[in-house]
């Protein structure tokens, strides 16, 4: 094992724990070889049986705890861990390995707490201070991120990850080119990491809206490794949300041209070609598949690919059988729904029924402002200190405009905390008007509601949202803080419009339904209803908070 030889030490272990079977050390390094050579079975079994020989022994906890992770056991493996903490093995290694699992569990205060736990049971480690580090930017307490990312590098662990958490945390104080430093930092100690270099490029382009500054990093790395596909596919991604489709295919191309055994360039150049060169999205998607059979990113691809071309029928097929694996994925529901109206089939108007799925509301006066209009001009005062940079992040629906990056639930903001006050009423009485009923909304219907998701967006004159799905809600939002006057001025210009997808089909398909917006005014919807925004003229921005929400 210590040759990093699992394979050939294994079988001489698994004599061994036959041999000795009463022994706990021998039962763990027997469960450690399987689990090497990726026998969960025999491994969580040895594992086991060393921990109930020996129940404090943190060395056959921690590495079943990871066992069951992997295996998406988690809350098993939160007991694991728990119960040998419990009988006093609160070492670094059992402490930090149950914050990794109340992690993966999505619990993020619960782990702050616990690798801080980790970190004092080991003041000198500084993967410690880095784990913590990277659990307070996951909670959005970026300024304590920042010290403990800072305490980490005083210790010495020069890591590029450690570079990276730190830029995180800094970026989310709104410090934007401190942050590229430090991704500068993250990139000098690996140069060819894909993620670290597109946090750099998305920074530089959100800053600034100049596309060539953005991808200049990627494309000095190019020059050195031409091969590096991963680095070719980021840029894919920035070119695409910066307008360029043309240029993000070629990217995508040469990703390919590296990587043509990997589906990942063939699934992106099938969604790019299917605006530029449907016949050729076609090839792309069916090599991904080939490659990758059953992926369902790959199927959701191939999906848009039948839209684009016209086959509703193929396309209707394949959302099914998505929609069948995973009930709750908004994508695949749109996608169905999309080729149901193609096909001009009763369903669609089952899936869109605008009248009674689709509802504004106006939101309550918070408690502390005297009526509506004080309260809006105190959050829209509070909402544009919030958007400090130039331009529209990658992977979002907004263009001509800007994001928050931090969830708005996180505020200490007076105005922002009391958002949710004035809002709790409007979407528990639209939870109610919804009903009940067996269609994919009303049948999640709890009654009770947690947010997935709090953001503003402040849309410069001509911007738009262009037309999406929210993947991970159940109810999405488009909350009205301040409008320009084209909004009210004739027209449709602003305004919130859904049914037109955000994909290419054949034939093109307009919207079907329009919200006009008003300050003060909530609109709700299904979260897999495809909906964007009309582009607005004149001098003035328009300012929105959207949110989605999931039962509780």
């Amino acid at each position: 094992m210590t040759a990093g030889r699992p394979a050939e030490a294994r079988p001489l272990l698994a004599e061994l724990a036959r041999a000795w079977p009463d022994s706990a050390d021998v039962q763990r390094l027997a469960g450690l070889a399987a689990f090497e050579v990726g026998d969960l079975v025999e491994a969580e079994d040895r594992l086991r049986r060393a921990l109930s020989l020996n129940p404090r022994s943190g060395p056959a906890a921690v590495p079943l705890a990871r066992l069951l992770i992997k295996a998406g056991r988690a809350p098993e493996a939160l007991a694991v861990a728990e119960a040998v903490i419990a009988v006093g093995t609160a070492d670094l290694h059992t402490l930090t390995v149950r914050a990794d699992v109340l992690k993966s569990l999505g619990r993020l205060d619960d782990a702050v707490v616990a690798y801080g736990e980790a970190a004092r049971a080991d003041p000198s480690s500084a993967v410690a201070d880095h784990n913590l580090a990277a659990a307070l930017g996951d909670a959005e307490q970026f300024v304590a991120a920042e010290a403990r990312a800072r305490k980490a590098l005083a210790k010495g662990l020069d890591a590029p990850q450690t570079w990276s958490v730190l830029a995180r945390a800094l970026r989310g104080q709104a410090r934007h080119e401190e942050a590229e430093a430090a991704f500068v930092e993250a990139i000098r100690r690996a140069p060819f990491d894909p993620d670290h270099h597109g946090e750099l490029a998305q920074s530089v382009w959100m800053r600034t809206g100049d596309v060539h500054a953005a991808v200049a990093g990627l494309d000095a790395a190019l020059r050195v490794r031409p091969d590096a596909a991963s680095l070719n596919l980021k840029k894919a991604d920035l070119l695409e949300y910066a307008g360029d489709l043309a240029g993000a295919y070629d990217a995508a191309r040469q990703a390919i041209a590296h990587a043509a055994d990997t589906p990942e360039p063939h699934l992106a150049a099938a969604r790019l070609a299917t605006r530029l060169a449907p016949s050729e999205a076609l090839t792309h998607a069916e090599r991904a598949l080939a490659l990758r059979p059953d992926d369902p990113s790959i199927l959701s691809g191939l999906c848009e690919v039948n839209l684009a071309l016209g086959r509703a029928d193929r396309a209707a097929a394949i959302a099914e059988s998505l929609r069948r694996a995973s009930p709750l994925d908004q994508h695949a529901i749109g996608y169905h729904a999309t080729a149901l109206r193609l096909m001009d089939h009763p369903g669609h108007r089952e899936l869109y029924d605008y009248e009674r799925l689709v509802r504004p509301w106006r939101i309550d006066v918070p408690d502390g402002w005297p009526n509506l209009a004080a309260y809006l001009a105190d959050l829209k005062a509070s909402l544009l200190k919030l958007h400090t940079l130039a331009t529209h992040p990658v992977g979002q629906s907004l263009r001509q405009g800007s994001q928050t990056t931090q969830s708005l639930t996180r505020s200490d903001d007076p105005a922002i905390k009391a958002f949710f006050q004035a809002i709790d009423g409007p979407i528990r009485t639209h939870i109610a008007w919804l009903g009940a009923g067996d269609d994919v909304v009303r049948r999640r219907a709890t009654g009770r509601y947690q947010f997935n998701g709090v953001w503003s967006v402040r849309l410069h004159p001509g911007g738009f949202h262009a037309n999406h799905v929210h993947p991970m809600g159940w109810l999405s939002s488009a909350f009205y803080v301040a409008l320009p006057s084209s909004v009210s001025a004739g027209g449709r210009e602003g305004w919130l419009k859904f049914g037109e997808p955000g994909i290419a089909t054949a034939p093109a398909l307009d919207p079907e339904h329009y919200v006009q917006p008003e300050a003060g005014l909530l609109a709700l919807f299904p979260s897999y209803m495809w909906h964007g925004t009309v582009p607005f003229s004149g001098d003035q921005p328009r300012l929105t908070i959207a949110f989605d929400v999931i039962p509780a």
